[in-house]
């Protein structure tokens, strides 16, 4: 074994080829000690072949870099995106978890988090999990539902009593087999679900049940579980992309919408319409997935810290979302807006009747399950 030290960079001499240096020890294995630099006989240096020189020092070269290398992990810079704004929980939690994330794996893993549609539609960045264009994001299941449809049923009308009844959904043995089942098909993880809101209908103009809804238009997210209710009172549901649905209720390509109380405050539903009713027909989540290049080079600890650290954002963001939305309701009132208590009933009827599971695609094994949650 020889051991040479390396005392200055690498350099190209025109006379003798190639010196090596940056003052390190290197330890050669008995191959490359057959192409000495120089070559220690009776205390009298003898100099090899240039060709020989130059193989030797590039040889040594990627032995020093593999050293210096081999101590440190380079940063990986990921994406994580989302469309909301900038002032709602999914993004404050979002960046906290980012930075919690990076602080547990010492520096390894710096994510941005990009809010409000910077990177694209919500429909973008959901493709952009398979297609590489992001690493994480924060999405309605009603999208991945698109891949695998089981995770649709969450959004059937009323199939929850409430916000703590989808969270327990969340917890349970049916949501875990569809995580599983939809990692195996796309290789996307679920990693956390943050309760979004129970979404409610604002408008021109009130109504009290499902009658005072026929023709109304209404924007609705692009997927056909968002479509039920408005369908089965008759009326017009118009997909719009998130982004665009301040624009398109103030000039009149739509006259209503539904979203949270939180999200209609934090997007300023409210200066372009005149009414809340307080339909509650779908009581919403939000999930936060993780791409398969960026899952699949994870080891275990990693998973452990990412799945545990979003879990807890979600958390931290489900009890804010469930406070705001306990105060919407008198701020509304004092802005001016007519806020409706609505028959219900009326709705829960007109969506069995005309919008049944099987219409959809859902299985009622899944809703018995989902409704025994406790």
């Amino acid at each position: 074994m020889k051991i040479f030290r390396l005392a200055a960079p690498l350099v190209h001499r025109r006379d003798h080829g190639f010196r090596i240096g940056f003052g390190t020890r290197l330890r050669f294995c008995s191959v490359l000690a057959q192409h000495t630099i120089i070559r220690q006989e009776t205390g009298t240096n003898r100099r090899t072949s240039i060709g020989k020189l130059a193989r030797a020092s590039i040889v040594a070269l990627g032995a020093f870099a593999a050293l210096a290398s081999g101590g440190a992990t380079a940063q990986q810079k990921l994406k994580w995106a989302h469309v909301y704004e900038t002032s709602e929980p999914y993004h404050t939690e979002s960046v906290w978890a980012a930075n919690e994330i990076r602080a547990r794996t010492n520096g390894k893993f710096d994510i941005q988090v990009f809010p409000a549609s910077s990177l694209g539609k919500e429909t973008d960045i959901n493709q952009g999990l398979t297609l590489g264009t992001v690493d994480m994001i924060i999405s309605g299941p009603s999208f991945a539902a698109r891949a695998y449809p089981r995770f649709g049923i969450a959004y059937y009308p009323f199939i929850f009593r409430v916000g703590n009844h989808l969270i327990a959904y969340s917890k349970s043995d049916v949501f875990q087999e569809m995580v599983n089942e939809f990692r195996a098909k796309t290789g996307i993880q679920v990693t956390a679900y943050t309760y979004y809101g129970a979404r409610h209908t604002t408008a021109q103009k009130p109504f009290s049940n499902c009658a005072g809804m026929k023709g109304i238009k209404i924007r609705v997210p692009d997927a056909p579980a968002y479509r039920a209710t408005p369908e089965a009172c008759g009326a017009n549901p118009t997909p719009i992309a998130f982004a665009e649905v301040y624009l398109a209720l103030q000039n009149g390509t739509v006259e209503a919408q539904e979203n949270p109380l939180t999200t209609i405050d934090a997007k300023k539903f409210y200066e372009v319409q005149k009414a809340i009713m307080l339909t509650g027909h779908i009581v919403d989540g939000l999930t936060t997935q993780i791409a398969p290049h960026l899952w699949g080079r994870l080891n275990e600890s990693e998973r452990r810290i990412f799945t545990e650290v979003t879990q807890q954002a979600a958390v931290r963001a489900t009890a804010q979302i469930t406070k705001r939305e306990a105060e919407l309701v008198d701020e509304f009132r004092k802005r001016g807006l007519q806020v409706v208590e609505v028959d219900r009933k009326s709705f829960v009827e007109a969506v069995l009747k005309n919008r049944p599971l099987q219409s959809l695609g859902f299985s009622r094994a899944d809703y018995d399950r989902i409704q025994a949650v406790k």
